[in-house]
């Protein structure tokens, strides 16, 4: 038997791919392809800036560290509701970053039952300097995009994850 394609791998006449991959799924596999590429070099990445700012920091709490530095002293819950784990997973963090004396904890004010986390001294400078050296490496690796490019890149991306947060 013959198959009529049109050189992609889609039946030109049944809205089909030869795999049996509707049309209209074709974007979404696509879409699953490069996010799963991504995702990848993301934690490969995630490693190591997590050992540039220590040795000894596990790769997922360098995202406690940015969150800190960009939105200030927070509750342990609220950290944890936005990474998204639970609060023995959170506590076990923030206490491998308190060995480091890269956050420290304070009282909160409005709720004495209730703690602050917020960056060292130290933990500040060594993520800003991190931080610094990455941003710095996104201008080299997209020097050849339009700003107008990475903007909306940047703006998609905020996009996906607000909607992941659903």
């Amino acid at each position: 038997m013959h198959e009529d394609t049109n050189g992609d791998g889609r039946d030109s006449g049944s809205g089909t791919s030869s795999r049996g991959v509707e049309q209209g799924d074709r974007e979404f596999l696509s879409l699953e392809r490069e996010l799963t590429v991504l995702l990848r070099r993301a934690r490969a990445n995630q490693g190591e800036m997590a050992r540039e700012v220590h040795p000894d920091l596990e790769s997922a709490a360098y995202g406690l560290l940015v969150r800190l530095e960009e939105c200030g002293r927070q509750r342990a819950t609220e950290l944890a509701g936005y990474i998204g784990v639970g609060k023995a997973t959170m506590s076990r963090q923030l206490r491998a970053l308190e060995q480091l004396g890269l956050v420290a904890r304070e009282p909160d004010p409005a709720d004495g039952r209730a703690w602050l986390v917020d960056l060292t001294e130290e933990g500040r400078t060594r993520v800003s300097r991190v931080r610094e050296a990455r941003r710095e490496r996104y201008v080299t690796h997209f020097s050849d995009w339009d700003r107008r490019e990475v903007s909306e890149l940047a703006r998609l991306l905020h996009q996906l994850n607000r909607g992941m947060e659903k």
